[in-house]
């Protein structure tokens, strides 16, 4: 169990740091990396890019396991049709991208490196997820 928290911690350091190095955390960049009709900064395209090719091989070889690196079950996503919901979804998520210039990983780490706008995006955040539990129970008991 020990061992699990060092291996959560040091992925953790290891995914802030990566997110800091690659300016995800910095807001201007983010948006500047969104503004394809004006001050268009594409450095943003390579970290994307990077991130979804080592993504698709780790997929390949863990869809061949039943067992995580530290022993634990290993449960991957099954759901593969696109819904209203995920579209909704992810719209609100890219207008909330677009808007701040955060998204949720970065907007933690740029809150614990003491940027005032990552802390109000970050309690934003929690409210919506709030009140996204409240509504998805509202609709559980119809």
């Amino acid at each position: 169990m020990y061992h699990n928290r060092i291996s959560e911690f040091v992925a953790g350091l290891l995914f802030g740091t990566g997110l800091i190095v690659s300016g995800m955390t910095d807001p201007a960049k983010v948006l500047g990396f969104l503004d394809l009709a004006g001050a268009w900064n594409p450095s943003l395209a390579f970290v994307m890019g990077g991130a979804i090719l080592i993504g698709f091989f780790a997929f390949l070889i863990a869809r061949t396991r039943t067992l995580t690196l530290l022993g634990g079950a290993l449960h991957l996503p099954k759901a593969t049709a696109l819904d209203k919901r995920l579209v909704i979804g992810g719209l609100v998520f890219g207008a909330g991208w677009g808007l701040a210039g955060f998204c949720p990983g970065p907007a933690l780490v740029a809150m614990a490196m003491g940027q005032p706008k990552a802390l109000v995006f970050v309690l934003a955040m929690l409210a919506g997820m709030q009140l996204y539990e409240m509504l998805e129970r509202r609709r559980s008991t119809r």
